[in-house]
């Protein structure tokens, strides 16, 4: 038995492993998060990022729940306060290794609920785009929203918001971003984006128009953020996608494979808003 693998699924980490991995990408997520105006900070047993400038959940989640049950459920009801006094409508928690076994239950009795199972992923094998990826500019802000926006079902207010945010990444010599422009239309066919930290690589979006797709683009565009990312520095380069399916058949043509499973939990908090 391989002793870095999971007795119970050996195409991953075992939990001591997973639990040191998780860490450090959560750390590094929370750093990205908090690009430009975003702040970081514990929440009872949580570590917690809010940043009301990016509608994303990205920015704007909690991770680490580690303590006893009775501090984890006080936690979740915590960061409900905590997430509509800075206006969001939704607490959003990502449960990874570094957060207890028993969310499951502390969760359903608490009110939230599962919305998505995600897996971590870890970059094994460099791949060569075949396609002309090329750095945003200002010039591609709006398109990117739109693409992100699109995908991820923002609103006209929030894919303005996401345009600010987009400009302050750009400014942040942490942060990538590439872009791949459409052949047949005065317009951008696929984005990507990653932002590295002591060492630590993100690919943190991969969005490519549906007309185009299955042709390359966004294999293209994560190879050359993960490029760049081993150039600003990283050791390591981790993504998350959607556990199975399409999702995770595509991160794993472009080098990328399973470590552990993670987990987003929300509960809507619109009734406490002021």
């Amino acid at each position: 038995m391989d002793p870095l693998h999971d007795p119970d699924d050996d195409a991953l980490l075992d939990p001591r492993q997973a639990r040191e991995l998780a860490g450090l990408v959560e750390n590094a997520r929370l750093a990205s998060g908090a690009v430009r105006y975003g702040r970081i900070g514990k929440v009872g047993a949580a570590t917690v990022v809010l940043n009301q400038d990016n509608p994303l959940p990205t920015a704007n989640h909690a991770c680490g729940l580690w303590g006893t049950l009775a501090e984890v459920a006080t936690t979740l009801l915590t960061l409900e306060q905590s997430f509509a006094d800075a206006g969001r409508s939704e607490a959003v928690v990502y449960a990874s290794p570094t957060t207890v076994g028993e969310i499951e239950g502390i969760a359903d009795d608490s009110g939230w609920r599962a919305v998505e199972e995600n897996m971590a992923l870890l970059h094994r094998s460099r791949k060569t785009p075949t396609s002309p990826v090329r750095p945003a500019t200002d010039d591609d802000l709006r398109g990117i929203a739109e693409l992100i926006g699109d995908d991820a079902g923002l609103s006209d207010s929030g894919e303005r918001r996401l345009v600010r945010t987009l400009a302050h990444r750009g400014d942040d010599p942490r942060c990538v971003l590439r872009v791949l422009d459409d052949p047949e239309a005065d317009r951008l066919a696929g984005f990507a984006q990653g932002f590295v930290e002591h060492g630590v690589g993100l690919v943190e979006h991969a969005v490519v128009r549906p007309g185009r797709r299955r042709r390359g683009a966004g294999s293209s565009l994560v190879a050359d953020v993960v490029d760049e990312l081993y150039a600003k520095g990283a050791r390591l380069i981790a993504a998350y996608d959607d556990e199975g399916g399409p999702a995770e058949r595509f991160a794993e043509t472009c080098g990328f494979e399973p470590v552990y499973p993670v987990t987003a939990y929300a509960r809507r908090v619109d009734e406490l808003l002021d």
